[in-house]
């Protein structure tokens, strides 16, 4: 958009000289700028549909990462006369079996068992240490909620890699119906810690906060006009997880609003505690951001400034040197003024309205006209510039392509969808249909302009760290 300008107030200046024959003068009423009022534009939600698949091995790393040693310990003997201690005994393994997961806890445990009796003050009691090699079996369904990748698990099956016995009178006996009782204590204990190492292990907010976090700072996309882009959350919708052979799927969609703004670095708008996230039953498997370009009218006239205050143009007999250029909005409009020093000194001013052309992908101006006041000064001191013929000439000059500028957005975003890893373990990858050029809207203090993006994207987490 910047470079549209500074092409406009380079071919004003040319014009200028193809007639320019003796010095000239003149002094053309400012069309005043509107008044200052706060910038208000219109404002599209951009919708980003980001399907995710999580790897089930990620949820068994992370479940075995949170879930290790002693997971289970029961020291009081008086209320049933057994004290149990469990553990880990080797890595847990998940999968994904009829759209459940499926965990193999391998465990050891110890029993002390209390046999005898207390009669009359004499402690009869004699107790026996039982230790036990085996592995539990468990089910969980899966659901996601307030972030979490919850489970509801129910142990299925204990086998034992040896039959449990005891000593008794000499004799190596099977006492299976001892430790049923000791099973049923600590099932209900593991199915939890089961359910709460995963809803750890797998709680997305911290991540996606994080993620988003780093997305919404404010990062300059072109330093030469010092163009920022900014992202602003707005909410984000969920599906239920579903299983697709060894991963889980959901959909995830971010609404929010996309700004490039020109100048200063734009104040950072995200807020992490207001960033919600919302059931829903379906979202559209794409793309659709509507992107806004602002350029204050300040801020354009600064580059237009850096890039041709104190130039000279022309040949040994006609030349001016740009003094100041300087744009604002007036009546609907946009204002140009060209400060000159040469063949022509003065200010004169120009109006016109900026459109856009969809087929060649092109700006111009509509209606491109001189400010009344200037019109009338230039019939009396250079008719020449104020003829019907150089102002259609200069109008059907001003049309800048922006097909360029639209590729280079292009490729830019898709460095953010190949491969693109925000965080160890975590993928981003994508595609961009043509990015299309929507409108132009001028408010009191800035240019707007309205880009539509269409595309996909996919996110994989694959190794999480």
């Amino acid at each position: 958009m910047i470079k549209f300008f500074v092409c406009i107030s380079l071919l004003f200046i040319l014009l200028l000289l193809q007639s320019c024959t003796a010095t000239e003068k003149i002094i053309a009423l400012k069309p005043e700028p509107d008044d200052a009022a706060p910038l208000v534009y219109d404002k599209t939600i951009s919708t980003i549909a980001m399907p995710v698949t999580i790897k089930i091995r990620d949820i068994e790393n992370q479940t075995n990462k949170t879930l290790t040693g002693l997971i289970y310990e029961d020291v009081n003997i008086d209320d049933d006369n057994y004290t149990v201690k469990v553990w880990k005994q080797a890595p847990i393994t998940l999968l994904n079996v009829d759209g459940k997961i499926q965990t193999i806890l391998p465990l050891k445990a110890i029993v002390n068992y209390r046999i005898g009796t207390n009669k009359l003050g004499i402690n009869l009691y004699d107790t026996r240490e039982i230790n036990l090699n085996g592995k539990i079996t468990l089910q969980s369904e899966v659901e996601l909620n307030n972030w979490k990748l919850n489970t509801k698990t129910e142990l299925k099956s204990l086998d034992w890699n040896e039959t449990p016995t005891m000593v008794v009178l000499g004799k190596n006996m099977p006492i299976t119906y001892l430790i049923s009782p000791a099973i049923k204590l600590f099932k209900a204990k593991i199915e939890r810690n089961i359910d709460e190492a995963i809803s750890k292990a797998m709680d997305f907010k911290p991540n996606v906060l994080d993620a988003l976090e780093k997305i919404c700072i404010p990062s300059l996309i072109n330093a030469d006009y010092n163009t920022w882009l900014r992202i602003s959350p707005i909410a984000i919708n969920s599906t239920v997880a579903t299983f697709k052979n060894q991963s889980i799927e959901m959909q995830m969609g971010l609404k929010c609003n996309i700004e490039t703004l020109v100048g200063a670095k734009p104040n950072n708008t995200f807020e992490r505690n207001k960033i919600s996230l919302t059931p829903t039953n379906k979202i559209a498997n794409a793309i659709e951001a509507h992107i806004i370009a602002v350029s204050t009218y300040a801020d354009a006239t600064a580059v237009m400034n850096s890039n041709f205050k104190n130039k000279t143009f022309g040949d040994a007999n006609k030349k001016v040197t740009v003094q100041d250029v300087n744009i604002w909005h007036k009546n609907g409009k946009m204002v140009i003024a060209l400060e000159l020093l040469g063949s022509l000194n003065g200010k004169i001013y120009l109006t016109g309205l900026p459109s856009y052309d969809a087929k060649t992908k092109e700006i111009y101006f509509e209606q491109l006209d001189y400010a009344l006041d200037t019109k009338n000064r230039l019939m009396r001191t250079a008719s020449w510039l104020a003829s019907g013929t150089v102002l259609k000439k200069l109008q059907q000059s001003c049309r800048y392509s922006i097909k360029p500028n639209l590729e280079q957005g292009k490729q830019s975003m898709l460095q953010y969808l190949t491969n693109y890893s925000p965080t160890p373990g975590v993928f981003v990858n994508g595609t961009i249909n043509d990015i299309d050029f929507q409108k132009i809207q001028l408010t009191n203090k800035a240019i707007v302009a309205f880009l539509n993006i269409t595309g996909n994207v996919k996110v994989v987490v694959d190794g999480l760290q």
